[in-house]
């Protein structure tokens, strides 16, 4: 409360794309893990249900890479996409999702909905596909962030000290233990 107002202090607004929740599937201890996990006080984090067909469509790649059973898998997608609010693409509006499909034509058009949403929400899209990143740049779009940006970023709003926490999480069971409650 400041001079007896009561103030509210806006979350940034992060689109996660698939290749950034992948790369925590993929490696539940990394720092996309931490930052996806433990940020959700200073970040709110979208995603398209998109998102989730992709990981369907990846799921046996996903089980052979992780060494994880199919439960074990389902728990920690679950727990890696606790803090994402996903948003159906069909509620973008038809001329943002024109006007990001004509930015992505010569870069990555599967992107499109998460450019779109990015743009929906006035927010950041959060990317590790250098490809998308360095396309999307060349173009001067500005609201695309790789994973040390997103650290700059949270290191700049004094935000950055949960990921230096030294607790260490080794197995998806110390995960349950961690992120669940």
């Amino acid at each position: 409360m400041v001079g007896g107002k009561q103030i509210q202090i806006q979350k940034v607004k992060i689109v996660v794309d698939t290749n950034i929740v992948f790369s925590a599937l993929l490696n539940s201890t990394s720092t996309i893990s931490k930052i996806l996990l433990r940020s959700h006080d200073h970040i709110q984090f979208y995603s398209c249900t998109y998102l989730r067909t992709e990981i369907r469509r990846h799921r046996l790649k996903l089980l052979k890479f992780t060494k994880l059973s199919e439960a074990e898998l389902s728990e920690l997608e679950e727990i890696v996409t606790q803090h994402i609010y996903f948003i159906d693409e069909r509620l973008v509006p038809e001329n943002v999702l024109e006007g990001a499909q004509e930015l992505l034509k010569d870069i990555d058009e599967n992107d499109t909905v998460f450019v779109a949403l990015t743009d929906f929400l006035k927010g950041a899209l959060w990317t590790g596909d250098l490809q998308l990143y360095n396309g999307l740049k060349a173009k001067n779009y500005q609201q695309v962030l790789l994973t040390a940006d997103l650290l700059s970023l949270l290191d700049q709003n004094g935000s950055f000290n949960f990921l230096k926490e030294d607790e260490e999480i080794y197995t998806l069971a110390d995960l349950k233990v961690v992120y669940n409650g």
